[in-house]
């Protein structure tokens, strides 16, 4: 603990963000390039070195917060950069686009604004890139063994790096043509942009680890020759099996699924298109879905000239502050929060309607019309109660060249063949089961991350591909040294 007063006479000050009008004419992110560093040691003095640290139970990776906190205050760079690699593979992306449960569990929050925690992380994780702290780390021996990781999200390449380090033999398998999973096709350039998962993954080939792209494990190689190679199979396939939409209208043209309009925007970002196809330049938007993937709909839809945006969330409208009897400290609230995002849309004006920034708030969808063309020209809503009953009276048209739903994701995709060619077990979610050693019914073959949890943050992401390696492992050498952060039964913490 640098500075035992600090958290009571420091304020809490955030990563600045650009001003709305330059960086929504770009794709770069959204933060202030330099801009962090300068106050970054002055937030980490604010850490209280807590006897009980709860962000570490707020965080599934255990992070050693209080650590690395102490010694970014006191500037020993290195030494925070292997506190914090101990425990997180990719502290880059995490540091960029996870919410930050960490922050709600920590202590100060009780009754003042948290830790930057994420704001340190960052800092900490792009100071080490610049100043050569992170090396690859190939073993030292190699075990013999051969595992194969299908899916190439953060799941898939916690679970890869961490098999390689132990000394096996690893293949990464992709169906997109490049490496990343949603980190490559999902997220938009300007909350991570993609220079920081190529490095990362410079760092794993280095290391030994294989990648094969263009590869759909059941269409392009069957799941049983794939399994019949290797000695273990370490299934990472995500929750990609969007929700849909089941109104009057939904068959008009123009109404697409957010996975399917996000991943053109960042092909735009890689030079494989000029023009997205579906870009929002000129067109009124209406995103259905109140959470993360429709707020990057929001500043995707922004950033290609939208005439109008619209999101709407058929939840009510959070207050600014947690309500301590439904969820207290230190679970992680429900509350009104602005993303750069909503922020631009605040500022730009994108949705006159709006309850506030460009959301629609206890909003549902009751039907869509179109043209004589069959294509979306408006989307019909009505106010709902807290027991999502219709409003009497409340109805509204809003005006729709392009709705983008973004209703989230009820598990794996099946369409590849390759959970019904392993005869893998579903639960009533039509998420993967599986064991307490992450095994699924299969033998040789191991679930991680969205495709057994369901959707999830990118840290239980990681921690389940942390886990799932040490569990693999294990059943390979023996024994493991790997860290388990997590079981396949661990949930964030609720009242």
């Amino acid at each position: 603990m640098a500075d035992p007063k600090g958290f009571m006479t420091t304020p809490r000050e955030e990563y600045p963000r650009r001003p709305v009008e330059e960086r929504v004419r770009d794709w770069n992110e959204v933060y202030v390039p330099g801009a962090l560093l300068p106050i970054i040691s002055r937030q980490a003095d604010r850490c209280m070195d807590c006897g009980i640290p709860f962000c570490h139970d707020a965080c599934p990776l255990g992070n050693l917060i209080p650590e690395w906190n102490d010694l970014v205050s006191r500037e020993d760079w290195r030494a925070a950069s292997d506190r914090l690699h101990a425990t997180n593979n990719f502290p880059e992306f995490t540091g960029r686009l996870c919410p930050a449960p960490c922050e709600a569990g920590c202590v100060l929050a009780i009754n003042q604004p948290a830790v930057t925690i994420k704001n340190v992380e960052v800092a900490i994780a792009d100071r080490a890139w610049a100043d050569g702290f992170t090396p690859p780390r190939p073993p030292d021996r190699l075990s013999g063994r051969t595992v194969a990781v299908i899916g190439s999200g953060p799941a898939g390449l916690a679970a890869a790096q961490q098999l390689t380090r132990a000394g096996h033999t690893v293949a990464v398998y992709e169906r997109a043509d490049r490496i990343g999973g949603l980190l490559r096709y999902g997220i938009p350039a300007f909350k991570m942009e993609k220079r920081h998962l190529d490095r990362r993954l410079e760092q794993m080939r280095a290391e030994g680890t294989k990648f094969r792209t263009s590869t759909a494990i059941g269409r392009d190689l069957g799941a049983a020759e794939l399994r019949a190679r290797y000695d273990a199979v370490v299934l990472a396939v995500g929750a990609t099996a969007w929700r849909e939409l089941d109104v009057p209208g939904r068959e008009l043209a123009g109404i697409h699924q957010a996975m399917e309009y996000l991943p053109l925007a960042d092909r735009v970002c890689e030079g494989d298109l000029e023009v997205s196809p579906l870009s929002a330049a000129g067109k009124h938007v209406v995103i259905v879905g109140g959470g993360d993937t429709g707020a990057d709909c929001l500043g995707t839809a922004v950033r290609e000239g939208a005439a109008s945006v619209t999101q709407l969330d058929i939840y009510p409208q959070p207050e600014a502050e947690r309500d301590e009897d439904v969820e207290p400290w230190p679970t992680y609230p429900k509350i009104y929060r602005l993303s750069a995002a909503h922020e631009e849309a605040r500022d730009l004006e994108t949705a006159p309607a709006a309850d506030a920034d460009a959301r629609l708030f206890a909003a549902s969808t009751l039907h869509l019309t179109g043209d004589a063309d069959g294509h979306v020209r408006s989307l019909h809503l009505v106010e709902v109660d807290e027991r999502r009953r219709p409003v009497p009276g409340s109805g509204r048209t809003l005006p729709a060249d392009l709705v983008l739903l973004a209703l989230g994701f009820s598990g794996p995709d099946r369409h590849d063949g390759l959970i019904d060619q392993l005869g893998l077990v579903l639960d009533a979610r039509g998420t993967i089961t599986r064991g307490a050693d992450f095994a699924t019914n299969v033998p040789k073959v191991y679930v991680a991350g969205d495709a057994a949890r369901g959707q999830s943050l990118i840290v239980w992401a990681i921690a389940e591909g942390r886990a799932v390696a040490a569990a693999v492992d294990r059943a390979l050498a023996g024994t493991s040294q790997l860290p388990a952060p997590i079981g396949p039964y661990d949930r964030p913490m609720t009242a």
